[in-house]
């Protein structure tokens, strides 16, 4: 065996408060082998980033090592002095954090703050530095190294932010590279480019890897091996396919059976959400942290005393669970109830050639300048019926968010028609509406945090909703209305009296939900609405919005990134790119060939956690154009690989027209039908 780069036995760290210690990380071993790339996986709060922390000696004034040790080369980490930690933090350990801007200095050219990191860390000189930080702008894949040496960090996007980020960790050539959630803030589409540069940089300098992420079809497509966390232990570890294949330990599977892989379905199939909620660090159980909402728990032997890592059979595969070896993995989990399809009825929505524009002045904090406009939705053309659930996908800057506004009536439509029932309201803005076209039009926001008065109780909050709607003749009748809805949610009644901050990121969701269906909701835009929670947490949310719908005869249209989620759930799905509807048809429609170009990018984008699916590999390159700039043609023709096979300059001088391929089934795309024909399938799962 070769020496480890990183090796961590037995790590304690609590944080400090006036109150209480709080144990974040218990007893936690991990080995990181030179060029090996180690995957940190688990939910919110389990520890992942604590650990990572500890391992640059960053855990501020109240946190603490309590126990174990961090050996980096052989080497306590533990024991060195500020001017040794200083001298290997960003020379031998960098680290790429989850915001790149907060890495960046906004003061500095890009150039500049590269050539620092050889300059400082290695004595290099200012010429020498800057020849190497353009290679290693030429190695991250930037177009136009000597452009983006001379740019401020603002002027590039994000997904150029973290590839600078990226080339900054790698410019001293460290031994270790820690990236805590390095692409969650990134579209699917550049997380694909991100992680494809991470797998090649790392084989090119031989760098050892530590990567956390909630992700689990990131870790599959990163990561050589996996250490699975639950509430401050490492619960599971091995080579990532061993584990993913053969797991053994009751949270690895619960996580696993929470997400939605390929062959998921919400009626046939429903995901199995884990019950219960995460302990408090200072509210942990005795024995067996997951012990409380295991379905293997025996009492008396999981709660009797702390539970060890135990070896199993594999690759350096280990478990924290002592009915390892009585369990029988292979038994398929208890069905969910099954549910019948949500019939679905007549159109409720319809947008005929809706167009959003804006004027902005070249020069908007002074005034002057020749006026532009941003073209965020162009001839957007739909409908959505009851009880349906329409999906909208695409990058930032796509026109996703701008169409919800307009629908909401926060903002008003350039020109078109939005008909709600039998009403148009494309140039009604929100204050205008009367009560009920606003309370059959709800929206459930991204994040539960912000969308929550910190200063009011759940039930009053839900009781505001009410009184604004309409809804009872009296203060007894909203109470009353108001513990239906935590019914309906599946909040404890109790929960009414309650404030924000005693709920967790889940329980805030639900009540965002309930608030929504406070007026009888009709129609619910869902604007990502779990992409801020745990995986474990998402299963139960997106479980709830479903028998909501199957109740009320909701449409739903979930606007969203992740395809797993949309391919779940969704009846028919609408593709947009740069403003323009690309693609629209049923989720079996979009999710097989023939693709739009971009269909198949996003797609092809996609993480999946599951080693048997075989995924065609195609990363975008370049960036989503500027609304303000829109390429002329096609708008989607700067970026697609299919382009060439277009006769003439078409792609280039018209805008497509939409094509129907079969029935529901809507294209804009040049491509002749013998093209889309030969497409292939960018998902398979191969055979057992």
């Amino acid at each position: 065996m070769t020496e480890p780069i990183l090796e961590i036995e037995n790590l304690s760290i609590s944080f400090f408060t006036r109150m209480r210690e709080i144990p974040a990380v218990m007893d936690f071993s991990v080995t990181v082998l030179p060029g090996e790339a180690m995957g940190l996986v688990g939910e919110s709060g389990c520890g992942k980033s604590t650990v990572a922390l500890g391992v640059m000696r960053d855990l501020g004034v109240n946190g603490r090592i309590t126990g174990g040790s961090i050996k980096f080369k052989g080497r306590d980490l533990a024991t060195m002095s500020e001017a040794e930690l200083r001298r290997i933090r960003g020379s031998e350990i960098a680290m790429i954090y989850q915001e790149p801007m907060a890495s960046l200095n906004p003061a500095m050219k890009v150039g500049t703050q590269l050539a620092e990191v050889p300059m400082i860390h290695r004595g290099m000189g200012k010429r020498e530095a800057m020849e190497r930080a353009r290679r290693m702008v030429a190695d991250v894949r930037l177009p136009d190294p000597d452009r983006i040496l001379q740019a401020y960090p603002h002027q590039l996007s994000g997904g150029q932010q973290q590839r600078i980020v990226i080339a900054m960790a790698l410019m001293a050539e460290p031994a270790l590279l820690i990236l805590d959630e390095p692409t969650t803030a990134l579209d699917v589409t550049v997380e694909a480019g991100i992680v494809e540069l991470v797998k090649e940089l790392g084989r090119k300098y031989g760098t050892s890897m530590l990567f956390i992420s909630h992700n689990l079809g990131l870790i599959l497509e990163t990561c050589d091996r996996i250490t699975v966390m639950y509430s401050g232990e490492a619960v599971e570890t091995g080579n990532v396919r061993e584990v993913f294949q053969r797991m053994r330990h009751p949270y690895t599977q619960a996580l696993f059976r929470s997400i939605p892989l390929p062959g998921a379905d919400k009626n046939a199939l429903p995901l199995v959400a884990i019950p219960g909620n995460f302990p408090l660090p200072h509210e942990r159980p005795p024995g067996c942290n997951f012990g409380p909402r295991c379905n293997y728990f025996d009492k008396g032997r999981c709660d009797a005393a702390e539970i060890a890592m135990v070896e199993v059979p594999g690759d350096r595969h280990f478990s924290r669970c002592i009915r390892t070896r009585e369990i029988d993995w292979d038994k398929p989990p208890e069905a969910a109830a099954k549910h019948a399809k949500t019939p679905v009825g007549d159109p409720v929505l319809r947008m005929e050639d809706v167009r959003k524009y804006y004027e902005v002045s070249a020069s908007a904090l002074f005034g002057g300048g020749d006026t532009r406009v941003v073209k965020a939705n162009e001839t957007l053309t739909f409908d959505a019926r009851e009880g349906e659930t329409l999906a909208i996908v695409g990058e930032s800057g796509c026109g996703k968010s701008t169409f919800a506004k307009v629908l909401m009536g926060l903002e008003t439509a350039t020109s078109g028609t939005i008909m709600l029932y039998n009403q148009d309201i494309h140039d009604t803005p929100i204050q205008k509406r009367d009560t009920d076209t606003v309370s059959s039009v709800q929206m459930v926001f991204q994040n539960p945090f912000d969308t929550l008065n910190p200063s009011m109780t759940v039930g009053r909050q839900i009781i505001r909703a009410l009184e604004i709607f309409g809804e009872g003749r009296n203060d007894a009748e909203r109470h009353a209305r108001m513990l239906e809805l935590l019914d309906l949610v599946k909040l404890p009644r109790e929960f009414a009296d309650r404030m924000p901050r005693q709920l967790s990121g889940g329980q805030k969701q639900r009540v965002g939900i309930a608030r929504a269906f406070a007026g009888g909701a009709k129609v619910v835009v869902a604007d990502e609405p779990v992409s801020a929670l745990d995986v474990s947490v998402q299963a139960a949310v997106t479980d709830l919005l479903m028998e909501i719908q199957r109740q009320n005869r909701t449409t739903l249209l979930f606007i969203s990134h992740d395809l797993s989620i949309v391919r779940y759930l969704s009846d028919r799905v609408m593709v947009m790119y740069l403003g323009h509807v690309v693609e629209l048809g049923s989720t079996d429609q979009v999710f097989s060939p023939p693709y739009h170009p971009y269909t198949e990018a996003l797609l092809s984008a996609v993480p999946i956690a599951d080693p048997k699916v075989q995924k065609k590999r195609i990363v975008l390159e370049g960036d989503i154009p500027s609304a303000m700039d829109p390429p002329p043609g096609c708008p989607f023709q700067t970026r697609c690989r299919w382009k060439s096979k277009v006769a003439g300059n078409k792609c280039e001088t018209e805008v497509p027209p939409m094509v129907e391929l079969a029935t529901g089934h809507q294209i804009k795309c040049h491509l002749s039908a013998e093209d889309l024909a030969s497409m292939e399938p960018v998902i398979k799962i191969a055979a057992e």
